[in-house]
Order: structure tokens, then sequence, then C-alpha cells
């Protein structure tokens, strides 16, 4: 409040072009009394404050301050104050309350996890639109492959089926293609089979991090493992699989084999859809 007075004193004394005067009063006397004695009242009587008596004696305090010909900025400030005491009544504690006030935390928490994914997948979104129009040229670069982690993730297989399928197209053939790192901050992108799938080559073959302490997949890799995922959750046809069986044997051929990762990775999805469709027939 003492603050608020002093900004109020600046802009006020800014305002007209007045020297600043030292030792205001800010505060009437008793209409300082009437907001002590609330206060007081409404930390030592915490029930008692919120019936009707309580209420007449604001609503006294309240005439007083009608009444007073020369307010002060902090006479304004302490009768809202006390006002809004009166508004801010308990609600009845029930068996639950705790386990409610525990689920809206956790509910508060997730909104706010959703919002810094969504905030840092556009933000990654941005860089690879930013490489592919300065980089474009030397290397195929697909934008989407974030957007797509994060269709995934949020259970969207339709939408990340899409952007992997137009993924897939564009970087099937092509000559340079670009890599997503699995850094420990994307991992919460990915799903179990991936993320173990990485914990075993770390485990198994340390060497296959790179200078900088990451390992990482190329975008057509990461790109037929999403596709083949959503297809198999969205009950796709054995004719869609298999085409997709397809493009994988391409990639197998097409990657360098020390590129050990995109190379476990695919025959993972390989072996997926393999055993998908023997169970078919």
């Amino acid at each position: 409040m003492l603050g608020l007075i002093e900004f109020y004193q600046s802009v006020r004394t800014a305002a007209l072009k007045q020297q600043q005067q030292r030792g205001l009063s800010v505060l009437t006397t008793e209409l300082f009394a009437y907001y002590l004695h609330i206060k007081c009242v409404s930390i030592t009587k915490c029930h008692q404050f919120m019936q009707t008596s309580s209420t007449a004696e604001v609503r006294w305090y309240g005439v007083c301050v009608s009444d007073t010909q020369q307010l002060f900025i902090g006479d304004v400030l302490l009768f809202m104050s006390a006002s809004r005491l009166l508004k801010c009544r308990p609600e009845p504690v029930s068996q639950n309350a705790q386990y409610t006030s525990q689920n809206a935390n956790k509910c508060n928490t997730s909104n706010l996890l959703e919002l810094v994914e969504k905030s840092a997948v556009e933000h990654l979104t941005t860089y690879r639109q930013l490489v592919a129009r300065d980089f474009g040229s030397l290397v195929t670069i697909v934008t989407t492959d974030f957007e797509a982690m994060y269709a995934y993730k949020r259970g969207d297989y339709q939408q990340c089926l899409q952007l992997s399928t137009q993924n897939v197209h564009t970087l099937l053939y092509a000559i340079n293609m670009t890599d997503v790192p699995l850094l420990r901050d994307f991992l919460q992108l990915f799903d179990d089979d991936i993320v173990s799938l990485t914990a075993l080559m770390l485990m198994v073959n340390p060497q296959c991090r790179r200078r900088n302490g990451y390992i990482d997949i190329t975008q057509l890799t990461l790109s037929l493992y999403l596709m083949t995922q959503c297809q198999l959750k969205l009950h796709h046809s054995v004719t869609s699989l298999s085409q997709t069986l397809h493009y994988i044997k391409v990639a197998q051929r097409r990657l360098p084999a020390d590129k050990t990762l995109n190379q476990v990775t695919l025959k993972l999805i390989e072996r997926i859809i393999v055993v998908h469709l023997n169970a078919l027939f």
C-alpha cells in the first residue's frame, strides 16, 4: 500500500509539475484506527468476523469514510482492503477438500506443462523453417517433424500420420537429409519404444554418441516410425501397411550402415509390421 501511495504521489507531482513534498500525510488517524480494529478482529476471530455484526462494522467504517471531508489515497486503499475481507468468505470444509485441492494443483500443473510443450514445439518448428530457408539448397529438410511428434504425444494420430506421410514422401529419395537430436529434453515427445531403444543403444555402444554428447536419428527414420505407429493405431489396411513396409526397406538400403540407431529403429518397425500382418493371416 505504501508503495502505491509513493507511486501515486510521484505521478501526481510529475503531472502537476509541482515540487515533491516531503513528510506528506497519507492516512487519517481515525480511519486508520477503524481499519486496524477490523483487521485485528478478522485475525483473532476469523469465523465470527464473517457474521452480520462485523458486516455492520465495515458499513459503519464506510460511513465514516464518506463523511470525511478530505480523504487521503491511503484511506481509500485501506477501506478497499477491509471491504475485500467480507468478500473472501471461507467455503464449507468437506472431507474431500484436501483431495479436491490436490486434483486442482495437478490439473494446473498439467495445463502448464502442456503450454510449455506447445510453446517449445512452436519454437522448434520456427527453427526448422529458418534452417530450411537458409540451407534448403544443400540438404533436404522437412519442417513439421516436431509437430508430428507433438501430435503423436497428444494422441492426434490422424494429424501425425498426415504430417509423417508427407515427410516420408519428401525424404525417401533425398541425397542429403538432416537429423533429429535425441536430447534428454526431447525424449518426453517420444514414446516408450524409442526412449528404451535409445537408452539400450547408449548402454551397448557408447561410441554412437556425437562429440556434443547426444545421439540422433534422421528425419526419415523418425517419420517412418511415427507413420507406422499411427497406421497401426488407426487400424489401416494391409495394402497401406505393405506400402509402408516397402518404404522401410528403401530407407534401410539408402541409409549408411554406421547409422546404427537408424538401422535398429527401422528393423524394429519392420518387425512390428510383419508380426501384425502375419497375425491377420
